[in-house]
């Protein structure tokens, strides 16, 4: 009885989550239908499921016509910024946090920490106001720099770095290294995991981030990937095969990114939170 019951609880369990699962990737499914549509069936009466036949029009209207490689490079380039310079701040100001000692650390903690309670929003004028006077509207640096401190990713890194033994820390200081030393060459391989989880997540959400190019942006040259959707539907109108394409190649790399480094992802925050060794 119990043995039945066991089954049809985990039969369940599976039909539910194939239900969850269709209906998360429905719109995904549905986006890259619409993609692989000439304009003309994408607005056909009755609604077809499948396009027929299929075909590859929008995707070469896209590229042809938009400025889509100019995008990709702007998104790539401050994307892998934001996530390098992200990473290396986190893990310093994270390893001073969890492993020295100096007066007022609680108290700068806790500041700090404070950070994610203001939500960016409310950062935005200030934020402009001052890459303005800097002279870095419409360039790389105006869109990095706001978006590389995350409170988060220190917080994280210092639950991880509180976990390892005092031994080593203590051990490569009888050696003679630094604290610079350590670090680098102690602490971060041993958060590898937690690195990648953590950079694979900067990088997603700096590649989608849509409100802050927005705002310092005003060239067709600097803009990233889903700012430059906007514009494309702007250019074309209602023309829903070629927006849908547009939005398929502009999502293209991070859903490939997550894939090949979802593992990664996963044994990262289960190491983070100390439910894998």
């Amino acid at each position: 009885m119990n043995a039945s019951r066991s089954r049809f609880l985990g039969g369940l369990g599976t039909a539910a989550t194939l239900a969850l699962s269709f209906v998360w990737a429905f719109p995904l499914l549905w986006a890259v239908s619409t993609a692989l549509r000439s304009e003309e069936q994408a607005v056909a009466q009755p609604l077809r499921w499948l396009p027929s036949p299929a075909t590859l029009s929008a995707f070469e209207g896209v590229i042809a016509q938009g400025n889509l490689t100019r995008w990709y490079l702007n998104s790539a380039v401050t994307s892998l910024a934001i996530t390098v310079i992200t990473i290396a701040l986190a893990a310093l100001s994270a390893y001073a946090f969890s492993q020295l000692q100096f007066r007022g650390k609680n108290v700068l903690l806790w500041v700090f920490l404070a950070g994610l309670m203001i939500p960016f929003e409310a950062l935005l004028i200030p934020m402009f106001r001052l890459m303005n006077d800097l002279g870095t509207v419409n360039t790389y640096a105006g869109i990095i720099l706001p978006q590389i401190v995350s409170p988060i990713a220190v917080y994280v890194f210092k639950g991880f770095f509180d976990q390892v033994p005092r031994e080593l820390h203590e051990a490569a200081v009888v050696d003679g290294a630094g604290e610079w030393r350590i670090l680098w060459r102690v602490f971060v391989p041993l958060s590898a995991n937690v690195l990648w989880a953590i950079g694979i997540i900067t990088f997603i959400a700096a590649w989608n981030n849509f409100l802050w190019p927005f705002i310092i942006t005003t060239s067709p040259d600097m803009m990233t990937i889903p700012l430059g959707l906007t514009q494309v539907q702007d250019a074309y109108g209602l023309r829903f095969a070629r927006t849908m394409a547009a939005a398929v190649l502009g999502g293209l790399p991070v859903m490939l990114a997550y894939l090949i480094f979802q593992r990664r992802v996963t044994e990262g925050f289960l190491t983070a939170t100390g439910l894998k060794g």
